[in-house]
């Protein structure tokens, strides 16, 4: 006698890169006769770039729409039922189900599963101080957040912003401030923008960042800021100074979003994103799968956990968590921590470890800067590069990679990331088959001439 097999239920909670990378290679894999999913996300976007928002609100971009990769009423057309604005706001993994709450409505509902992909993000890190939830102050983290941004500045008369904090959101939306005309002050508590770099390498972005006509105060903590009598921003104000605003972007990076995972005791590491084993499974529970900007992530180089927010890495979860729910097998090893981003024309890229991580962890190393140029120095618009690196001692094991320079510098990492997860020392480094014309690069690549001096100091220090 044939029976059919009963239908499962996944649900999907987050309608972006992971979550919806993860229902789509699912779909894919299982039909519709066999897997019901159900999607639920509390905002009006799915699938987006949040990377883009920076240049959309710069003006690079004038259609937002060019920033989401699949519509709603695509994914609904691959028998995907999504949920816009709809938030779960409670787990119950003993009856598997969900609670899920319409944000317009408010009205509540139980929806159970048989499997569960937890993609809720990350969320903007906001400085528990004084006015920090003033009208006029936004953190940017999804397309809500960038139009709530853009309507904000198409209604405020005065032209003065400061940015809070100079990671990469903060140095992007201060160019894109730049360009939208207004004046621009980065209050960073660090010595220098970009944290991901070393102080040496993130000077040389302070430069590019005051040649834009951004000011840059660094070494500075904003302790709260000021409002109006209408309720709106009007100053930002740090130890000893303050600086007038009529809009504040806050800047100061993200944290995951595992505010139900917790609430529910799923496992959480050390920088609160979820604990999952290489197939995206959350650690200890054989039916729920995380991934994305909620979860944390092995570095390949420190053997560590780490929260790397990227898309990249959202996406590559996603389809891995799809490929297992589906009934294939995929896995994600891990990551080295490549970045790429970029001020005006100047680009910065890093992967790896910088020093004060190779510290963290206990790892000796040697540490080299380089100057070079993007192509033969003879050749037409050749522009300079600066490249640091650092290889263990004795080993001369690479460990990381940071690059800063003009057109053609920030994709070179690339090279190293290869090497890093390969495990390549700096010696085999030098030996690799690169291509080469004068219209792309020197007879030595700048990354190999880092290489050929690491090598050579790891060998000085033997």
């Amino acid at each position: 006698m044939n029976m059919s097999r009963a239908r499962e239920r996944l649900v999907v909670i987050g309608g972006d890169a992971a979550g919806m990378s993860a229902a789509s290679q699912a779909r894919r894999l299982r039909g519709p006769d066999e897997l019901e999913i159900l999607a639920f996300e509390r905002g009006h976007f799915t699938s987006y770039s949040a990377c883009g928002i920076p240049y959309w609100v710069g003006g690079d971009l004038t259609d937002r729409d060019r920033l989401i990769a699949r519509t709603p009423e695509e994914h609904r057309a691959r028998d995907i039922d999504l949920r816009l604005r709809t938030e779960v706001t409670e787990l119950d993994l003993d009856g598997q189900r969900v609670r899920a709450r319409d944000v317009d409505t408010g009205e509540e509902s139980w929806t159970s599963y048989d499997k569960l992909v937890i993609a809720t993000g990350a969320r903007p890190i906001r400085p528990d101080m004084p006015g920090a939830d003033a009208a006029g102050v936004h953190g940017v983290q999804t397309l809500d957040d960038g139009q709530a941004l853009l309507d904000t500045l198409e209604g405020t008369r005065g032209r003065r912003a400061v940015v809070v904090g100079a990671g990469y959101i903060g140095v992007e939306m201060a160019e894109a401030l730049i360009n939208r005309g207004y004046e621009v002050t980065v209050v960073n508590r660090g010595s220098e923008p970009m944290s991901t770099l070393d102080p040496d390498m993130g000077c040389l972005v302070h430069e590019a960042m005051e040649g834009l006509g951004i000011t840059m105060v660094n070494d500075a903590e904003v302790t709260k800021i000021l409002t109006g009598d209408d309720g709106a921003v009007r100053a930002v104000v740090t130890q000893d100074r303050e600086f007038p605003a009529d809009v504040v972007v806050l800047g100061i990076g993200v944290s995951p979003e595992t505010t139900l995972a917790k609430a529910a005791g799923l496992p959480l590491g050390p920088h609160g994103g979820l604990l999952t084993d290489r197939s995206m499974r959350v650690r200890g529970h054989e039916d729920i799968w995380a991934g994305g900007d909620c979860v944390e992530v092995l570095d390949l180089v420190s053997g560590q956990e780490r929260h790397i927010p990227l898309g990249t890495h959202a996406n590559k979860h996603g389809q891995v968590i799809g490929t297992n729910i589906g009934g294939g097998y995929a896995t994600f090893p891990g990551v080295v921590g490549t970045a790429v981003s970029k001020v005006c024309d100047l680009e910065i890229a890093r992967t790896g470890l910088r020093e004060k991580d190779a510290h963290r962890v206990g790892l000796r190393f040697e540490s080299v800067t380089i100057e070079s140029t993007s192509r033969a120095g003879y050749y037409p618009n050749a522009s300079p590069m600066t490249v640091k690196m650092l290889a263990e001692q004795r080993t001369g094991r690479l460990l990381g990679v940071q690059i800063v320079g003009r057109e053609g510098a920030g994709k070179r990492v690339d090279i190293a990331a290869v090497a890093l997860t390969a495990g390549m020392t700096a010696e085999q480094m030098t030996a690799l088959d690169l291509g080469y014309a004068p219209p792309f690069s020197p007879v030595w690549d700048p990354v190999l001439v880092a290489a050929r001096k690491a090598a050579a100091k790891v060998r000085g220090s033997l």
